[in-house]
């Protein structure tokens, strides 16, 4: 499978990636590691100075997926305009490969929480958030795309499974689906649900793009919870469920994603070969 086959949503290459953060940044400008492509978070570039440069230098090398935590895609009063403006800015200047974003919530009011908050699975939510992300790819002039929460409690207003709800979101606005493999688990585990029939679910939406990242078991109370914090390698059971999720899409461009306690970019490429071993059975799989 190449870059043919994948929806509109990516033109990334179908081979593994890592995130690019600053630790990181002046190791992969100046000695090029071997990695097929890179993802930002598009934040951190909004600004001016020496970041903005960075990604001009680094984009003359490596495919960029542009992965946005500020937009608020759930925000029942709309998208930021000047910060959609900013990042359509980014967009125009460096053509990213691949532009994402999640369905969450993270500011009302002009207020902005540090955090991605999770929104009910209801009618109404569905069209604050339909709306917003068109008007986020009228604003670039390409199809985006979101990714699926991990998530610790439910809302009691949910009227449908979380899956449904990203397939009518991509139907109705015409976005692709961002799958996180981590995310999945971590919140089938929290609420007792079956990752497998989870990923059945969303298997013929439009996958542009697979995350991949570690989590922690912590006990809160009398109940153990998973908590996605991008802080450690991946578990062996996500790369299982990885693998079943290979089976049933194909092989999409996959992202080894590592934010916290952050490890030498030689454990950060270390990871990455793994999923490459995963997507090369899966290419020939499909061969």
């Amino acid at each position: 499978m190449d870059n043919a086959a994948l929806p509109s949503c990516s033109h990334l290459p179908v081979a593994s990636g890592i995130g690019l953060r600053a630790a990181h940044h002046e190791h992969v400008a100046t000695e090029r590691p071997e990695i097929a492509w890179l993802e930002v978070h598009t934040e951190n570039f909004l600004g001016g100075g020496a970041a903005p440069a960075l990604l001009d230098t680094v984009r003359e090398r490596y495919a960029i997926s542009l992965h946005g935590v500020g937009l608020s895609l759930g925000s029942a009063e709309g998208l930021d305009e000047n910060h959609l403006s900013r990042v359509a800015a980014l967009v125009r200047r460096i053509d990213p490969a691949a532009v994402s974003d999640h369905v969450s919530w993270s500011v009302t009011r002009g207020v902005y929480f540090n955090d991605l908050l999770p929104i009910p699975y209801d009618e109404e939510t569905l069209g604050i958030i339909a709306r917003n992300v068109m008007r986020f790819q009228d604003a670039i002039g390409r199809p985006v795309m979101v990714e699926n929460p991990s998530t610790y409690l439910r809302h009691a207003q949910s009227d449908r499974a979380e899956s449904q709800f990203l397939r009518e979101l991509c139907q109705r606005s015409g976005c692709g689906l961002l799958l996180d493999v981590n995310n999945v688990f971590v919140s089938s585990e929290n609420h007792g649900d079956d990752a497998h029939a989870y990923l059945a679910a969303v298997a013929h939406l439009p996958i542009g793009e697979i995350h991949l990242s570690g989590h922690h078991l912590r006990q809160i109370g009398n109940r153990a919870i998973r908590i996605d914090d991008h802080g450690s390698a991946v578990s062996d059971q996500v790369w299982s469920l990885y693998e079943h999720a290979l089976a049933l899409i194909g092989p999409r461009p996959t992202l080894i994603e590592w934010d916290s306690a952050l490890p030498p970019l030689e454990t950060l490429l270390a990871e990455a070969k793994k999923a490459q071993r995963r997507l090369d059975h899966a290419k020939g799989s499909v061969a």
